[in-house]
């Protein structure tokens, strides 16, 4: 059975790389392009992993993040920030709203794929 990502992020050439990355190597991807959106498909779909970008409008990153570790339900799932916010400190804040891992972009495809791989 194939492992289902949940790749939350807003920007369409974004979800293009991560959608030809992760297809091509058999993950099933769902999309979410706001805060709001991914938590609904967490919800609906309950995925293995989530690749979140932590900059969204509306509910950022971190906030989503907070909301489903927050469920017990849902807790399980690890997230993988993936995110342009690479100043010093952002890792630790990511982590510290309940991520799991951190990828700054512009990312390595095999890193995160690496990175996917530790949690699945």
């Amino acid at each position: 059975m194939k492992k289902r990502i949940l790749a939350v992020e807003d920007h369409e050439e974004n979800r293009r790389l991560l959608r030809d990355l992760l297809t091509s190597v058999g993950y099933e991807l769902i999309e979410a392009v706001t805060g709001e959106e991914g938590l609904t498909l967490v919800e609906t779909h309950v995925p293995d992993l989530i690749l979140m970008d932590l900059q969204l409008p509306g509910l950022d990153g971190y906030e989503v993040t907070r909301r489903i570790k927050a469920n017990t339900r849902l807790r399980h799932i690890p997230i993988i920030a993936v995110t342009s916010y690479a100043l010093s400190g952002d890792e630790v804040k990511a982590l510290e709203a309940g991520c799991d891992a951190y990828v700054s972009k512009p990312f390595d495809p095999e890193e995160l794929l690496a990175k996917i791989r530790e949690f699945l």
